[in-house]
């Protein structure tokens, strides 16, 4: 029966071992492997930037169904958005909220405030420091009734567009930058995918800023493939939702402050119906009022007797 070989003899035929450590693996993201951690100094002294951007999406209570589907909307739009409780719509509402957008580690905020349950008001907001815009929600289209045949991958970064008539005043440049940080979504985002597939579209008429939301559609075949140089064959499929707004207020601080712009043009929604109210009040005071003259007329005109009236009474 063979021997066993002793532990010693096999540990002197043994190479000798190299004790150097082995690289680190770099960093994978979605887009590939990447080079330089987040935060690494670059070659001409800064730091390599990173958006942190977070949307704090709320609503006040007694919102209607309505409105709430248009928030719902949106926050299916948004990836880095985080969606919280109803606050109360007072005025230290913006106390709250910036406490609020603290405690959800947010730097923007979307607050959606319903009046008299027919009133959409939109607050954006870059909290704390601000500034911050107030909104008058017009012709609400949200994608459940819309029933729009775009339909884009959820969590996927949109392409912003904007109408020359950003570049023209102060405070439309103000309010496409402020836009521009809110929607945008971040490029390295963990609910974001890494690509474009739809487009925002804001637009400014009637000093009014209309908002759209088109699919990028490609018809592709596995015979033909299509060509990424060609832009010809790419058609924008609507998608929705649908709503317009009307500026009312910038503010230089987060839901208040010192009034950097002051629409002109701006006429409330109580304005509005009061006047409605007058002009239907004004229809009925000239009814009455036609009456009375009609009655003043018969008495100061009276009809001269008429010879024929007792011809047949026999």
């Amino acid at each position: 029966m063979a021997k066993k070989r002793k532990h010693v003899e096999s540990e002197d035929q043994e190479a000798p071992v190299d004790n150097k450590v082995a690289p680190s693996r770099p960093k994978r993201t979605l887009l590939g492997w990447k080079d330089k951690p987040v935060g690494e100094p670059r070659s001409d002294g800064g730091e390599v930037f990173r958006n942190k951007e977070k949307v704090l999406v709320t609503c006040s209570r007694r919102i209607i169904f309505r409105y709430r589907h248009l928030m719902l909307n949106v926050v299916s739009l948004l990836p880095h958005c985080k969606k919280d409780n109803k606050v109360e719509s007072k005025e230290s509402k913006g106390a709250t909220l910036n406490e609020l957008v603290e405690l959800r580690n947010c730097s923007s905020c979307l607050f959606f405030e319903c009046r008299k349950a027919k009133d959409l008001y939109l607050w954006m907001s870059k909290c704390p420091n601000g500034p911050s815009v107030k909104f008058l929600v017009n012709a609400v289209h949200t994608m459940e009734e819309l029933k729009l045949t775009g339909n884009h991958l959820k969590g996927s970064r949109p392409l912003l567009t904007f109408s020359s008539n950003f570049d023209g005043k102060p405070h439309w440049k103000l309010l496409k930058e402020i836009i521009s940080q809110i929607f945008g979504i971040p490029k390295d985002h963990r609910k974001a995918k890494p690509y474009y597939d739809h487009v925002f579209v804001f637009s400014i008429l009637d000093d009014h800023i209309w908002f759209r939301n088109y699919q990028i559609s490609v018809p592709h075949n596995e015979s033909e493939k299509f060509d990424r140089g060609g832009l010809e064959k790419m058609t924008l499929v609507e998608v929705g939702p649908r709503f317009c707004l009307n500026p009312i207020k910038i503010f230089a601080g987060s839901f208040g402050g010192p009034t950097l712009y002051d629409n002109p043009f701006y006429v409330s929604p109580n304005q509005i119906r009061a006047l409605e109210k007058k002009n239907k009040a004004g229809k009925y005071a000239k009814k009455v009022k036609a009456k009375t003259r009609r009655k003043m007329h018969e008495m100061s005109n009276p009809l001269e007797p008429d010879e024929f009236a007792d011809l047949w009474k026999d």
